[in-house]
């Protein structure tokens, strides 16, 4: 498998922003999913104020879409998962399922004792952390999700700024009870590198644990101003851009594809972006052609 066949999907927030709505205005489904058929893109991550189920799969389908991703952010303390967090994973598996989806994305809601050391967990002594006991809870919950789940379904969890689970260490504490699990990894690039970790080592160390991948790029003038304290938290900088079109930040994506083309990947390329100087459709397509630049390169 090389990572020439990978579909490449979009993830709709740059557009609809769940969690800081007032960054650009709500864009009905219909345009959005139009602009991804006619950019070029493979599928989707599901987009607030999308349809459900077999309505979904149907407006899919008729712009020859994929319905790429499902994300379920878990609720959170800092003793591990909170009440509730395993009903709302099983609902959105449901949801998925009843759409046709392909990956279930279980990320961590973010935390506020989090939030405030979001970039530089690996640089403040005494940072909060989850304790081993939340994270076997976490690895056991992928696994009855990948259980469960139908053999057309995979369960790939998303380690995120902000949350219990940012830093490379914390990302390797996971990863080593996944196991035999049949979850994987959804690696955010973009995420990654803000949380102090190189993507490209990570993606050699878990090898066939990465199942899924959020290409993101980040602006490095903005991630420094987040870890020297200047910017309030993640939202604040979602705000300054910190997430930039792919090829315009730190991100090594040719070094990144060189190691997904080392471990034979050929799952999904989610393009993503939280916010952007742009127009969402203005950004969707830097990203996408300069994916398809970069893979073209690789191929020459």
């Amino acid at each position: 498998m090389s990572v020439a066949a990978s579909p490449i999907g979009c993830v709709p927030i740059v557009w609809n922003n769940a969690d800081i709505p007032d960054l650009a205005p709500q864009v009905g489904y219909g345009e959005i999913l139009d602009t991804f058929a006619r950019l070029g893109f493979a599928g989707t991550q599901f987009g607030r104020g999308f349809p459900e189920g077999a309505e979904l799969a149907t407006e899919l389908g008729r712009r020859g879409l994929r319905f790429a991703e499902l994300y379920s952010a878990l609720p959170t303390d800092a003793a591990g998962l909170a009440d509730g967090a395993e009903e709302i994973a099983r609902r959105d598996l449901d949801r998925l399922v009843a759409a046709g989806g392909e990956v279930l994305v279980v990320a961590l809601d973010g935390s506020p004792e989090r939030d405030v050391v979001s970039g530089r967990v690996t640089g403040i002594d005494g940072a909060p952390r989850w304790p081993d006991r939340a994270v076997d809870e976490l690895a056991v919950l992928l696994g009855q999700l990948a259980e469960a789940a139908p053999a057309s379904v995979r369960v790939a969890f998303h380690p995120h700024t902000a949350t219990w689970i940012e830093a490379p260490d914390e990302v390797d504490a996971l990863a080593s009870r996944l196991g035999a699990t049949g979850a994987g990894l959804c690696l955010d690039v973009g995420h990654y590198l803000v949380g102090g970790g190189d993507p490209v080592d990570a993606i050699g160390r878990y090898a066939d644990q990465v199942t899924h991948v959020h290409a993101k790029d980040v602006d490095p003038k903005v991630l420094a101003r987040l870890r020297a304290g200047e910017i309030n938290g993640f939202a604040g900088a979602v705000r300054e851009r910190i997430f930039t079109e792919l090829g315009n930040g730190a991100l090594d994506l040719a070094g990144v594809l060189e190691a997904l083309d080392r471990i034979g990947y050929g799952g999904w390329l989610m393009v993503e972006q939280d916010s952007s100087w742009l127009a969402p459709s203005e950004a969707a397509a830097v990203g996408i052609r300069t994916l398809r630049y970069a893979i073209r390169e690789r191929d020459r």
